[in-house]
């Protein structure tokens, strides 16, 4: 299942390098800064104990739902990380690869994967992972009670796992454990096997195991709020939780249960931070491994005690337009022909008054720039180098606008029928930066006779935020986001029609074509999936229901005195495991 993650500040760069970029696409080694950066600290030889502090870059308190299955937020990711290792191992290309937790086999012909788990991992009480755990993260997802936005039409392609979630069957018929619940091996059965289920965040099959023994009596609609999940949860990774403050701050300790053996620290340590104080924290030395603010690079960059690794993070910003709403009871979004923003013109518009090269230029210190598509450049020839996007160019706009028939009354335009247009949009609070830029935007668009006012008035806080675009509040008629994304490149469970995580509700037949072509048998075939990557990115640049801003390198300080830390894909399972000081 796709890992996909929430992202709150569009300035902020990611946190710990949880989804970062695929090797197979270039990356610039140097920005406008001039600064060079590596992936990875220098190695050295490494001795056991000590205590690390890590910033944990929000300016909400974190949510602090601990479970994979229920987990949307990328700050929530960010905190559990040094316990949650995920099932399989994978190279620096994110390919699925044996060495792992669980080792995974395709079997094309059966149509089946088979995971079998490496029988030394034990959860952080000691209890032995098995096949149930396996199965029971697969029925949290699907089991309506839960609410887990993770069930889409993508992991559905299992046999019998739609019949789970409409209650149709008390168990899911194609999750198979050959050697019992308590055993090692689990086989699950496809409709079809899809292109993409060689890699890392495939959306096909999940890629994480929840505890049965330790929730099995916790009912799914209430695991979300249950201690076990907010308070205690337990992993299978190399530390274990030793205390929370809640919203605040988490202290780990090793866990004596990990696999691979005893990590070399002996605690970490990680708190809430305000963006906005990570200039001065970086300066004072306060945490060990701190992301750096890019809009603050110049403050820090020769700051004394630190290394600085960098990669271009699998993200980006977006504009989003809602033209429709969830329906809960039919698990798809739904379109309003007559919404607001459904005007492709008004829409296309709103993209050519948004100045993000200008922008990212002077508050970020060129360490953020805009992107022509929803397929980032790190995914290679899947990426349409040949769509130039959304540049700025208030001319154009009003010309598009003109011939719609969006004509101005007084400063703004009215809609074609004639009615006043007041655009609501729901931007996130974040660093100092965050303010100036969305005003900024709101100032192009006056420019083009657009009125467009904040949702709430002001900027909202990362939780209240998606709470509202989540739900499809009336108040929302555009809003900023961002996506961590998932390794595998398929678009499916972010913009189709069963993706709750489809927050604009946008379903065409045109859409659903195109995305079932890139997923489809014939797209076994790389230069079909290619042709048909490039086919959608073309119409969704034409239509423009989602409209993509930018990405950021994603730059951590980390205390010089430290060794074993690595951004690289083929390190995220063991980087915590490894890395400790220097000798």
């Amino acid at each position: 299942m796709k890992q996909t993650k929430l992202i709150g500040t569009v300035t902020l760069l990611s946190g710990v390098a949880l989804t970062m970029a695929a090797c197979g696409g270039k990356q610039a080694s140097t920005t406008s800064t001039n600064a060079h950066f590596s992936s990875a600290v220098p190695t050295k030889s490494v001795k056991k104990g000590g205590t690390v502090n890590v910033a944990i870059e929000t300016d909400t308190p974190f949510t602090g739902i601990f479970l994979n299955e229920l987990m949307d937020s990328n700050i929530d990711a960010t905190v559990m990380q040094y316990g949650n290792e995920p099932l399989f191992k994978t190279d620096d290309n994110y390919k699925i690869v044996n060495g792992g937790a669980a080792d995974l086999k395709l079997n094309k012909q059966a149509k089946t994967a088979t995971i079998t788990i490496n029988p030394k991992v034990k959860w952080s009480d000691g209890k032995p992972l098995v096949a149930k755990d396996v199965e029971y993260s697969y029925e949290i997802i699907a089991n309506k009670g839960s609410k887990s936005s993770r069930y889409t039409t993508s992991l559905s392609n299992i046999v019998g796992l739609a019949d789970y979630h409409d209650g149709k069957s008390q168990n899911i018929s194609g999750i198979e454990m050959p050697d019992g619940a308590n055993g090692k091996t689990v086989v699950i059965h496809f409709k079809k096997m899809m292109p993409g289920m060689t890699q890392s965040g495939n959306g096909y099959f999940w890629e994480s195991a929840a505890p049965y023994h330790y929730l099995k009596d916790v009912p799914f609609n209430k695991l979300t709020s249950n201690n076990k999940v907010r308070k205690d949860p337990i992993f299978f990774g190399p530390f274990k939780l030793s205390k929370i403050v809640r919203g605040q701050s988490v202290e780990w300790v090793p866990n004596p249960y990990y696999y691979r053996g005893k990590p070399n620290l002996s605690k970490i340590t990680a708190s809430v931070l305000s963006p906005n104080s990570v200039a001065q924290s970086i300066k004072s030395q306060k945490f060990d491994i701190i992301d750096v603010i890019n809009s603050q690079w110049q403050n820090v960059k020769d700051a004394k005690g630190f290394n600085f690794v960098a990669q271009v993070p699998l993200q980006y910003s977006y504009l989003g337009f809602k033209v429709g709403k969830w329906d809960a009871k039919k698990g798809e979004n739904v379109m309003n022909p007559k919404a607001k923003m459904n005007h492709r013109a008004l829409r296309q518009a709103i993209a050519y008054g948004m100045n993000v090269n200008e922008v990212y230029k002077r508050y970020s210190s060129g360490l953020s720039f805009r992107v022509p598509t929803l397929i980032p450049a790190q995914f290679g020839k899947y990426y349409n180098k040949n769509l130039k996007g959304y540049t700025y160019n208030i001319k154009k706009g009003n010309q598009i606008l003109d011939k719609a028939g969006f004509k101005k009354k007084g400063t703004y335009r009215r809609l074609p029928n004639g009615k006043p247009l007041t655009i609501r949009l729901a931007a996130m609070t974040g660093s100092s930066t965050q303010e100036p830029i969305v005003q900024n935007y709101i100032q192009q668009w006056k420019k083009m006779g657009l009125h467009v006012v904040l949702t709430s008035g002001r900027l909202i806080e990362f939780n209240s935020f998606y709470d509202k675009v989540m739900n499809d509040d009336p108040q929302v008629d555009m809003y900023i986001g961002a996506w961590a994304l998932s390794s595998e490149p398929s678009p499916s469970d972010l913009y189709s029609q069963g993706a709750p995580y489809n927050y604009s509700r946008f379903a065409t037949k045109e859409n659903t074509k195109l995305l079932d072509s890139i997923d489809s048998q014939k797209a076994f075939n790389t230069s079909y999936r290619v042709s048909q990557f490039h086919k959608w990115q073309a119409y969704m640049n034409k239509e423009a229901y989602v409209v993509p801003i930018a990405n950021s390198y994603a730059i951590t300080a980390v205390n010089n005195k430290l060794t074993n830390y690595s951004l690289k894909p083929s390190k995220a399972g063991t980087v915590w495991f490894n890395l400790g000081y220097s000798k």
